[in-house]
C-alpha cells in the first residue's frame, strides 16, 4: 500500500501515532521536500522515526513517480507531507497514479496551516478562498489571485494568503543549459508579500485592498516560536523583523469581521490605536 503520512507544521513530534506506525513498518520513506518545511532537519526526523528517509524533490514527484510507487503492490511504501496529504495538487496526482497501477492508498490526517491559522484568532468559517503568492521577476508578475481576493471581500470573506518558497531551483540559465546547478533555497517574508500585494493594486486599481487594508501577518504556525502581527498592508511591509524567520503566511480580513475576531488580534498589533480606528470605520457594524 501506498500511505500518504501528513506530518503537521512544526516538528518531528508532530506526526501522528498512526502515522508513526506506518513509517516504522513501511520497506521505504519519502518525504516531499518542495510545497513546505519543516521547522527541523532531516536528521532528526530519521532519528525520532528510527528510519533513513529519502527526499522526494518536485522533479522525482512530478516525473519519476514510479520510482515511489516502485513495488507498492506488495509492500508499504510511505510517503511524508508537511502539514496535511491534500494540501497540494501533486498528491492528488500520485493518488491517480497509484490507481492506475492497482495499488491501495491509505492516508494519515495531521494539521495543515489551512486550520493552524486559526491561532491568529480568526474563525475559520470566515475564511474565503485561499491563494498563493509567488516571488515576482522583471518579466513575470502574475496577478490571478487578485480576482480571487476580490471575491473573498465582495462577500467580507477573509483571504489566507500562502507565500512562495524556493527549494531546489534553477536559474533559467541553467535551466536552458541543462545544468543540475540549483539556487539557494529562498522564503517568501509577509513584507514582500505585502509589498507586492500592493504593487498589483496600484496596477489593477480595482480597490480590493490598499495601504490601509487591515491584515494578519503569521510566521511559523504551530511551531514554538508562533508568531502573529496585525496592522495594516503598509505596516506589514516593514514587519519582517517582528514576524522572525520562515515560514510566513498572510490573512487578509473580511469586511464581516466579528468584533470577538478583532479583540484577539488587537493583542498583537503593531499599532492598536491604528488597528482599532480602521476596524471601527471600515469593519465595525458589517459583520
Amino acid at each position: 500500500m501506498l500511505y500518504l503520512v501528513g506530518l503537521g507544521l512544526s516538528d518531528e513530534t508532530d506526526i501522528t501515532v498512526k502515522g508513526l506506525e506506518i513509517v516504522k513498518k513501511a520497506a521505504r520513506v519519502y518525504l516531499e521536500a518542495y510545497t513546505s518545511i519543516l521547522l527541523v532537519e532531516q536528521s532528526v526526523l530519521e532519528s525520532y522515526y528510527g528510519r533513513p528517509i529519502l527526499v522526494a524533490d518536485r522533479e522525482m514527484v512530478e516525473s519519476n513517480s514510479d520510482e515511489i510507487l516502485r513495488d507498492a503492490q506488495t509492500v508499504d511504501v510511505a510517503f511524508l507531507v508537511v502539514g496535511d496529504p491534500f494540501g497540494a495538487t501533486t498528491h492528488t496526482d500520485l493518488v491517480l497514479r497509484a490507481r492506475e497501477l492497482g495499488i491501495p492508498v491509505g492516508t494519515v490526517p495531521n494539521a495543515s496551516i489551512l486550520s493552524g491559522i486559526g491561532a491568529s484568532g480568526l474563525q475559520l468559517y470566515n475564511f474565503g478562498q485561499t491563494v498563493s503568492m509567488v516571488f515576482f521577476l522583471d518579466n513575470w508578475r502574475p496577478a490571478s489571485f487578485y480576482d480571487r481576493i476580490k471575491e473573498n471581500r465582495d462577500i467580507g470573506l477573509h483571504t489566507l494568503v500562502l507565500l512562495d518558497i524556493k527549494v531546489k531551483e534553477q536559474s533559467l540559465e541553467n535551466l536552458a543549459r541543462g545544468r543540475k546547478i540549483y539556487e539557494p533555497p529562498r522564503y517568501m517574508t509577509v513584507g514582500t508579500c505585502a509589498k507586492q500585494m500592493l504593487e498589483v493594486e496600484e496596477e489593477k486599481r480595482g480597490g480590493v485592498y490598499g495601504p490601509e487594508s487591515l491584515a494578519i501577518g503569521a510566521a511559523r504556525v504551530g511551531g514554538k516560536t508562533e508568531k502573529f502581527v496585525a496592522g495594516t498592508l503598509k505596516e506589514l511591509c516593514d514587519a519582517d523583523d517582528l514576524l522572525g524567520p520562515p515560514l510566513h503566511s498572510l490573512v487578509l480580513l473580511g469586511r464581516r469581521t466579528h468584533e470577538l475576531e478583532y479583540d484577539y488580534a488587537r493583542e498583537f498589533a503593531i499599532n492598536r490605536d491604528t488597528w482599532e480606528s480602521i476596524w471601527k470605520a471600515e469593519y465595525q457594524g458589517r459583520q
